[in-house]
């Protein structure tokens, strides 16, 4: 404004030029006072350049206390249970302590700083920054470097620094003492206390092995397992199968850690190097059981042949392949005829479950079941399949007789224990005993008829009465006591009976027959 006034005109009196001079220096001096805050606010930075002399570095600092609590570490040992207490009498790592701490700390943070300049007014030059109160030394002692003490109550009522939850101190056994130069034997001796201990420090084969030979002969599993696990990761695997030929005991934890977690490459590895191809090949063999389709394990299978089994497993391993190659062609003709609608059993007894991958006594059920009337020369019948899998007579029979008696088909049953000698007469018989006959015949709710004709051939005496009174077989009972020529037991048997019935009339004629000669 004074500037334009001047460039108006002339000044009316003398007076007027000399206010008009000052009014413009007063000015001048205000501009620049203005651009100098202006430059030193543009110019200014509240963030510090890094120096190697600053000695208010927060990192430097914590380095510093890191080195001298790791310098502690080593002068105080972890095992030692003595409880530690600052100079103000409260045990450290309480909560005080550690209330008083983390107040400490949090004064020197750039928040606290930060809420300071806020607080302060913008006209009034800052303040020098203050050195901390706190040490390194107070860290351990509990004191600032003014010699005074802070209570608990003072670092609850200090309205300038944040409220904080007291962090607790942690268990000593948390701690992971790396730094710590333990032999062989302190290491194992503290893993078996459930110490962390850092394994990376021995390097040398030598000192791997005393480290193994030391937990093998404290005889704690849960060690060895673990160094063998380190071992694992830091030797070649040559070496280290070389090393456990030696350690029996230290290689049969290995090898029951590596089937527990299913590393097969390394097992089978491991196999192999010590020569029991048995083991490698059932290893291999046992891997068909993750394999669901058919045709996929059927070629498995195929494989599995060539591999080194000894006789008698090899022999398994064929008969399986044989199975299944049989059961994948049963059952694709079986669905055919299913679903054809051809055959009568199909229609009359619906398939319930697909016979693949099924056990042998299974597959030869199944085919008792729907082909039991077909000839030795296709890959479904009963004989061929007992034929072909060499199944001795009983399990035959057995099987044989559950699958019939389950379809009722009584004729089959009979033919099934009915045989010719050389002179043509027949006679029954049954390798798995008429007592194990009637009792599949009774599950399967066979009648009374069928029952009494096969109860009548169990040898024993004492074992046919209890079938033929438990199964009401009143025929076979009468009969036996009749040929026993006991008349006691007759005559109590008597009572038993329905009053009016055939079985009575048959005791009563019994007993009045004069011609049998009774021995009571």
């Amino acid at each position: 404004m004074v500037l334009c006034a001047e460039l108006a005109g002339p000044p009316a009196h003398p007076g007027e030029e000399a206010g008009t001079l000052r009014a413009v220096g007063l000015a001048g001096g205000g501009m620049n006072r203005m651009k100098v805050d202006e430059e030193e606010y543009w110019h200014s930075s509240k963030c510090k350049a890094f120096t190697f002399d600053d000695d208010d570095d927060e990192l430097s600092q914590l380095k510093e206390s890191k080195r001298a609590v790791n310098s502690l570490r080593e002068i105080v040992d972890d095992d030692d249970d003595l409880e530690k207490f600052s100079w103000s009498g409260e045990p450290v790592g309480s909560i005080s302590w550690s209330i008083k701490e983390t107040a400490s700390s949090s004064s020197n943070t750039p928040e606290g700083r930060d809420s300071g300049l806020q607080k302060g007014s913008s006209s009034h030059p800052a303040l020098p920054k203050q050195a901390s109160s706190y040490s390194i030394s107070s860290f351990f002692k509990g004191r600032n470097k003014l010699g005074s003490f802070q209570s608990l109550s003072d670092a609850l009522s200090d309205t300038g620094v944040k409220s904080y939850a007291p962090e607790l101190r942690r268990p000593k056994a948390d701690y992971k003492d790396y730094s710590s130069d333990w032999s062989p034997k302190d290491t194992v001796r503290r893993m078996q206390r459930g110490k962390i201990c850092s394994l990376e420090r021995f390097r040398s084969l030598r000192e791997k092995l005393e480290l193994l030979d030391e937990a093998v002969s404290v005889h704690d599993g849960n060690v060895i397992t673990a160094i063998l696990i380190f071992l694992k990761r830091t030797l070649k695997r040559e070496i280290l199968f070389q090393e456990l030929e030696v350690r029996q005991v230290a290689l049969r934890h290995l090898i029951h850690f590596l089937k527990e977690t299913g590393e097969q490459k390394l097992f089978l590895d491991l196999l192999r190097f010590l020569d029991r191809t048995e083991e490698v090949a059932l290893s291999q063999y046992r891997e068909h059981l993750s394999i669901q389709d058919a045709e996929k394990r059927r070629e498995f299978l195929k494989g599995c042949i060539r591999l080194p089994f000894s006789s008698e497993d090899a022999v398994h391993v064929q008969d399986h392949y044989t199975l299944l190659e049989r059961q994948i062609i049963i059952e694709a003709n079986d669905r055919h005829l299913e679903a054809a609608g051809q055959s009568e059993i199909f229609r009359k007894y619906p398939r319930k479950a697909s016979i693949l991958n099924m056990p042998l006594v299974t597959t030869l059920f199944y085919s008792c079941f729907y082909h039991y009337t077909e000839g030795e020369g296709t890959f479904s019948s009963p004989t061929n399949l007992k034929k072909t899998f060499k199944i001795p007579d009983k399990q035959y029979v057995l099987t044989a007789l559950a699958a019939r008696a389950k379809l009722r088909a009584w004729h089959d049953v009979d033919a099934l224990f009915t045989t010719k000698n050389w002179l043509g007469y027949t006679k029954k018989r049954a390798p798995i005993g008429f007592h194990r006959v009637v009792e599949i015949l009774q599950r399967n709710s066979a009648p009374v008829q069928v029952l009494q004709e096969y109860v009548r051939l169990v040898e024993d005496v004492e074992t046919r009465l209890n079938l033929a009174m438990k199964y009401k077989c009143h025929d076979v009972v009468v009969d036996t006591y009749r040929d026993l020529k006991d008349r006691h037991q007759l005559m109590a048997y008597r009572c038993k009976v329905e009053r009016g019935s055939a079985e009575e009339d048959k005791i009563d004629s019994i007993l009045s027959n004069l011609q049998i000669r009774w021995k009571n």
